[in-house]
């Protein structure tokens, strides 16, 4: 049980370097935000607090974008340029459209992301016997 969690952790985090893992994470978790909050009904103590407006299909459209996004960053990696900048302009247009972007939440988790996804470079493979810079 132990060998098989071992191998399934290493396998994971082969999988997770080969790939802008952590710009599709952010990018995920910038959607949730931009999505939930314009159809919450949240309250504060007796006070109720509904963020809903004529918003709210833009921000279902963009979460929805982020999601695909996310989800092309983690399977499809070639287009992680065209991805990261996408995410971007979609985290910078859900501000007005999407209640500030989702409170601020999804407007900073999806620039982050984006920004990652753009700064992302694929590992390079160095041949068996090669010196690694070491002395």
């Amino acid at each position: 049980m132990r060998a098989a969690a071992t191998d399934a952790r290493r396998g994971f985090r082969t999988w997770r370097d080969e790939r802008p893992f952590w710009a599709g994470l952010f990018t995920f978790a910038a959607s949730l935000p931009i999505i939930y909050f314009p159809y919450a009904h949240l309250k504060f103590g007796a006070i109720p607090l509904a963020l809903s407006t004529s918003a709210g299909a833009g921000s279902l459209i963009i979460g929805v974008l982020l999601v695909a996004l996310a989800i092309s960053l983690w399977f499809h990696r070639q287009a992680r340029v065209f991805a990261g900048i996408t995410v971007i302009l979609l985290a910078l247009i859900s501000f007005p459209v999407a209640n500030f972007g989702g409170l601020l939440l999804g407007l900073i988790s999806g620039l982050i992301g984006g920004s990652l996804a753009c700064a992302w470079i694929p590992p390079t493979t160095i041949p068996a016997g090669e010196d690694h810079g070491g002395e």
